[in-house]
């Protein structure tokens, strides 16, 4: 009986050794899995092989965490973009991936370049920094643009003298006239410009032009009608705001010499304003002669009446400002103090303005 027993149970034993057997194996191939799995994502978060070679990486606005990973995949910057985008859904640092472009190094961890892309450590555009003073006349800017910029001196000159179809709202109001020496004389508004590298003298222009546009646009609503009341265009405006620009350095001024060069204009008298000589030459002189101010010319407020052709130079809007609302005086003259101030003494009448020389003089001495 006890014989038959064993006999029966020796099939069942068989079947569990088996049944333990295909047990162990499935469980080992799944342990190696799991481990050959384990190995593979670790590798696969491992920095790719280090080089010095800079790559570039652009990122366009609105790319999602799993286009990102494809790019830096693309660009041989890590192994696998599918892991990359799980590990940044494990970590939680793939929602404040930014925009732009970016300088990677092969060898970058993946930490490196996560954090980089989240501080938006995009790489720097060069770009063309231009500083026009005011008061800058054109000749003085094209010598700037040429000494520090690629464009061209001759291109920049052609353009300011024949500015058909540039852009601009107040280059409209430019006259027809001949005896302007620079078109755009005026009209560049003086500023720190920043352009990318490959931009142009066009585009330089034309930035000067709008930016002219936006400063003008500031201003009192009733501004040009200011200027209809006294008669003048914007063209006169700009022109009159350069001789304030060239002649005033105390701010507090502006107003005052504008306010003189309305009354001599009412009387029909000669501006007599030494910077409208010293924009003939080509430098500035430190001191004009008598036979300076006998140059024939139209822009020489000695010899005639009235505004000159056009301005003189690129005037601040604090210059504009002032050409718009002079201050009302029965001022008629103005000389340079020479104690250093770099003000101005005023004067009524001639016998005043006579004696304020030589109040200036003996200052000087």
């Amino acid at each position: 009986m006890l014989e038959q027993e064993n006999e029966q149970n020796k099939p069942r034993r068989s079947k569990l050794k088996l049944f333990l057997l295909i047990f162990g194996l499935l469980l080992l191939i799944i342990i190696g899995t799991a481990g050959g799995i384990g190995l593979y994502i670790a590798n696969a978060l491992q920095p790719v092989t280090a080089s010095e070679q800079e790559v570039r990486v652009s990122i366009p606005q609105g790319a999602g965490s799993l286009q990102i990973a494809k790019e830096l995949e693309t660009k041989g910057l890590i192994k696998n973009s599918t892991i990359f985008t799980y590990y940044l859904k494990v970590k939680k640092l793939g929602s404040r991936l930014q925009a732009g472009e970016y300088s990677m190094k092969p060898g970058m961890t993946l930490e490196e370049m996560i954090n980089k892309l989240n501080n938006g450590e995009t790489v720097k555009e060069e770009v063309i920094r231009i500083t026009i003073p005011e008061g800058y006349t054109i000749d003085q800017i094209a010598a700037k643009l040429s000494e520090q910029t690629p464009w061209k001196k001759e291109v920049f000159l052609q353009m300011a003298d024949a500015p058909a179809g540039l852009k601009g709202e107040m280059i409209a109001t430019i006259p027809d006239n001949k005896n302007i020496k620079h078109r755009l004389e005026g009209y560049l508004f003086p500023e720190t410009y920043e352009f990318k590298k490959d931009s142009t003298e066009q585009d330089f222009i034309e930035r000067t032009l709008q930016q002219l546009d936006k400063k003008l646009a500031t201003l009192p609503p009733e501004w040009k009608d200011k200027l209809k009341e006294r008669g003048l265009s914007v063209h006169q405006m700009l022109t009159i705001a350069s001789l304030i620009e060239r002649e005033v350095v105390v701010n507090e001024e502006r107003a005052l010499v504008s306010g003189v060069i309305q009354n001599r204009l009412k009387k029909n008298m000669p501006l007599q304003i030494d910077a409208t000589v010293q924009y003939l030459f080509d430098k500035s002189k430190e001191r004009l002669l008598e036979k300076d101010l006998q140059i024939q010319s139209p822009y020489n407020t000695y010899l005639n009446t009235g505004l000159p052709p056009g301005p003189i130079a690129s005037p601040s809007l604090a210059s504009m400002k002032a050409a718009i609302y002079p201050e009302e005086t029965k001022y008629l003259f103005y000389v340079t103090k020479k104690d250093g101030t770099k003000g101005h003494l005023f004067a009524e009448t001639f016998e005043e303005h006579k004696k304020n020389i030589a109040e200036s003089k003996k200052a000087a001495n």
